[in-house]
């Protein structure tokens, strides 16, 4: 079993920011790329940023130059550093990992829980 928990969600005011976590654990050999979503009420859940395993990043068009998506392999665990925040960014925010467990030669997309960012006005 493999397992991706998130934290760092909360309430900030616009022009604040804040740092999610995301942490893999359980029976994995490796992990490929990994990801930010967000679903705001009443919307269809987006990419928001991804990073692949050497750490090529890729960003939506409405978060360039105020987000940054890192990850550190050794902790088998992505960030999202979140800058300049807008209240259009609050969604619940998702995070997933294109994980080859252990004992497999394919990859498989986990994801995490989610994990609540309100931005207020």
């Amino acid at each position: 079993q493999v397992q991706l928990v998130e934290s760092g969600g909360g309430l900030v005011q616009a022009g604040g920011s804040l740092r999610l976590s995301c942490a893999a654990s359980g029976s994995l050999f490796s992990i490929n790329a990994m990801g930010w979503y967000r679903q705001a009420p009443g919307k269809q859940r987006e990419l928001v940023a991804a990073i692949t395993s050497g750490g090529s990043t890729n960003y939506a068009d409405s978060v360039k130059g105020r987000f940054t998506i890192s990850r550190d392999n050794a902790k088998n665990t992505v960030y999202l550093q979140m800058n300049s925040l807008k209240p259009e960014d609050t969604a619940v925010y998702f995070c997933n990992a294109d994980v080859v467990p252990r004992a497999t030669t394919r990859a498989y997309r986990y994801w995490g829980q989610g994990t609540q960012v309100t931005v207020s006005s």
